[in-house]
This record gives structure tokens, C-alpha cells and sequence, in this order.
């Protein structure tokens, strides 16, 4: 690894206090997960030996002193530190198959100056791979270097439209809010009659509801659709609305917790009332918490990015892999970045420089997610594969 002289003494202090005082050294050679399901083709790249990938995360080391540091400190770090780790374990698996991989991380501190700092001492030069920043602000800071250098940049957490960086190189692996309306609105065309179904959009009108309920709006208000549209502010205005003998499909727009309790406990209200309603709630309540019993009895659905098997073989190979190096338990972040990891070194150990002419052509079933990436011509490239999860015996299961 690379950076700053002071990176690998700090960044190994701020993870033996995330971690623990017993970290292990990863060892040079990892067996790869067997049951992680990859279609790339296994052949060597002729005259490569060495594939370079920069890696950008907020660690925010500038902000802590080691010497006194507390858990607070420690924690703001630790959605990096988790997605570092399991990225290298991703890497260290495709490294198995005989390549070498320089890995470059660096503390982008969510500060542009600290980017424009690394891009002027030469930093990211060389890079077959920018992965990071990982905030909107950044990556459209860092995409004029990506358009002027040639090198791909992968947004590997905001789900931000990739038409707001301009990007052709950009390479977006969370799902944009119009894929999960698209999912949606498919899923509603296929298993609902336009003949006795309403489709309600709730949307209580705030900045962050709209993001939803446009690209919701521009879909069900087209002239070609056959469900009957309506909207209101909140599930109270529709109440006095109400169609007789029609199934209603609630889509709910906001995240706002405050908002959606009691939207869900007015629905179970009228759906004790009588009314026949199925719920489809904002992809962010997955990382909430509501009332199981009630979301299973409104048949709720949620389209998502990502979901964990946790009794997948492969997941669980993982898990001792990371408690073995880490003496920790793996989060979010690391399934997350191994995925991303262990499919992005693995296209540069088979395809070498060429690798992302092969991005659109070979799909991947990771532990938490599917890449199925399409090209645009002015957006780049975009991981297309979304899941419908409905409530079904008091857990979230994949039903699309």
C-alpha cells in the first residue's frame, strides 16, 4: 500500500482500536470462495504481471489523535475500515490466480482539496482502477481526472443518478433510485390486473420524498399505462378517496421515520377495515427498523441493492476468513467491498488493461449482490441487477 509516510502506522493504530489488539496479518495466498459464482473466462493476460488499483476512502485520520483517541473517534472510520478490509480479502482471492496487485489506499478525509492534493503529487497515477471516493461531491470532483486520464471510476456506495457526473468512465455499482421504480413498476405490470387495481403514490412532499415519487409520478402518469394513478400527502387524505371492491397498491416515497410509523399503522387500520392493499415501501427502510407483524400483514415489499444469505457456504467461508484476519465480525461494508474487490481483480487477472471491455459481458453472483453492468455512452457504466424482498415468515425474502 501507498500513501502518506505516516498511512500505514496510523491506519494500523486506528485498526487495532476498531478491531482488536490480536490482528493478523492476511496471509499472501487465500483460497477463493468456491461457492461465490463467477462466469469470467480463465485465461492468462499476456504481458501483464501487474495491475495497479487506487483506492479513495474517508478513514478521516487527519481528525484523530491517536494518542487520545476514544470509540467515538474510532467510529467515524468505521464504515472504511469494514469495506477496506473486505476489499483486500477480494482482492487477496483473485490474487490466487497469479497476478499481482499493487494496492494504493489513500484518506480522501471527504475533503476535495486532500483529492486534488493526491492527483498533483502524482499519486493516482498509473491507476487501472479508481475505486472511491465514495460521497457524491467527491466523485464528481474526481471525474475530470477520470475523463482526462482515461481511468475508470467506480462509485462503490452512493446510489446517486450517474447522469449527475457526466462520466463515461464512471462505473456505478449501487442501483439509482429510477432502476428501483423501473423494478417496481415492472414487478406491478406482471402481477397485477390494471382492471381492479389502484396504484396509490403517498408522497408527503419533501425534498428527499420527491426523489422517489418523480421518477414513480413520470411512470404511472404515462398515457400508455393501464393502472389507474392517484397521490396524496399521506394515507389519512386517502382514506376519504377510497374506490369500493379495488386492491390497492400503496408505494410509499419517504424514509422519514416519523412518517412512515404511523402510515403503516393507519394502513393496518384499514386493512382490518376491510381494504384489500398490498405495501411497497423506499428501499432505505431495509436499514430501518419497523414493526415485522405489521409489514408481513401488508404484504410489503422492498427493492434492493443487496441482501446477505447468511446460509450461503460462500458467505460463511467469508465470515471465518474475516474473523481469522481481523478478529472481528464482518458489516455491510466488507461484504460490500469484497464483492466489489474480488470481481473487479479478477477481470483485471483474466482480461489485463482490457478488462472493461468485458465489464457488460460477464456477470457475477457476489455475497451480496449481482453485477449486471450496462454501458451508456455518456453515463458509464451501470450495475443493472436489482431484488424484490417481501415480508414472508418474519424475514425479508428475495421474490424477484
Amino acid at each position: 500500500m501507498s500513501g502518506n509516510k505516516n498511512w500505514p502506522v496510523a491506519f494500523l493504530i486506528l485498526l487495532l482500536a476498531a478491531c482488536s489488539p490480536k490482528v493478523q496479518k492476511t496471509a499472501t495466498k487465500k483460497p477463493e470462495l468456491s461457492k461465490v459464482e463467477n462466469e469470467t473466462e480463465k485465461k492468462p493476460a499476456s504481458k501483464f504481471t501487474q495491475a495497479n488499483i487506487s483506492l479513495l476512502l474517508p478513514f478521516r485520520l487527519n481528525e484523530v489523535k491517536l494518542k487520545t483517541a476514544v470509540k467515538a473517534d474510532v467510529e467515524r472510520s468505521a464504515m472504511a475500515i469494514d469495506f477496506y478490509q473486505g476489499f483486500k480479502l477480494g482482492v487477496d482471492s483473485a490474487a490466487a490466480s497469479g497476478l499481482n496487485f499493487k494496492l494504493n489506499v489513500f484518506d480522501s478525509r471527504e475533503n476535495n482539496a486532500r483529492l486534488d492534493e493526491l492527483v498533483e503529487e502524482g499519486k493516482l497515477a498509473g491507476s487501472h482502477l479508481i475505486i472511491g471516493p465514495v460521497f457524491p461531491d467527491g466523485l464528481k470532483h474526481m471525474s475530470g481526472y477520470s475523463i482526462s486520464n482515461n481511468v475508470p471510476l467506480l462509485s462503490p456506495l452512493a446510489a446517486t443518478h450517474p447522469g449527475e457526473f457526466n462520466n463515461p468512465n464512471l462505473i456505478s455499482v449501487i442501483n439509482n433510485i429510477d432502476l428501483h421504480v423501473g423494478k417496481l413498476a415492472t414487478y406491478i405490470a406482471k402481477h397485477y390486473s390494471p382492471a381492479n387495481t389502484v396504484v396509490v403514490l403517498i408522497n408527503p412532499k419533501g425534498a428527499d420524498d420527491d426523489v422517489m415519487a418523480a421518477p414513480i409520478r413520470a411512470h404511472f402518469k404515462d398515457s400508455k399505462q393501464p393502472f389507474l394513478f392517484q397521490e396524496f400527502a399521506s394515507v389519512f387524505t386517502m382514506e376519504t378517496r377510497l374506490i369500493k371492491n379495488k386492491k390497492y397498491l400503496i408505494l410509499v416515497s419517504s424514509s422519514d421515520r416519523k412518517f412512515v410509523v404511523p402510515t403503516i399503522d393507519k394502513l393496518i387500520k384499514m386493512k382490518n377495515a376491510g381494504l384489500n392493499v398490498d405495501l411497497f415501501g423506499h428501499p432505505d427502510w431495509i436499514r430501518q427498523n419497523y414493526n415485522t407483524d405489521k409489514l408481513q400483514a401488508l404484504h410489503t415489499a422492498l427493492t434492493s441493492s443487496y441482501k446477505v444469505d447468511y446460509t450461503s457456504a460462500a458467505v460463511n467461508i467469508f465470515i471465518r476468513r474475516y474473523r481469522k484476519a481481523y478478529n472481528f465480525e464482518p458489516g455491510e461494508y466488507a461484504f460490500k467491498g469484497f464483492d466489489i474487490g474480488f470481481y473487479f481483480a479478477k477481470l483485471l487477472a483474466t482480461h489485463g488493461p482490457h478488462y472493461m471491455e468485458y465489464l457488460t459481458r460477464e456477470k457475477y453472483k457476489g455475497l451480496h449482490n449481482t453485477f449486471s453492468f450496462s454501458r451508456d455512452s455518456k453515463l458509464g457504466f451501470i450495475n443493472t441487477h436489482l431484488m424484490l424482498l417481501r415480508y414472508q415468515d418474519f424475514a425479508l425474502k428475495t421474490i424477484e
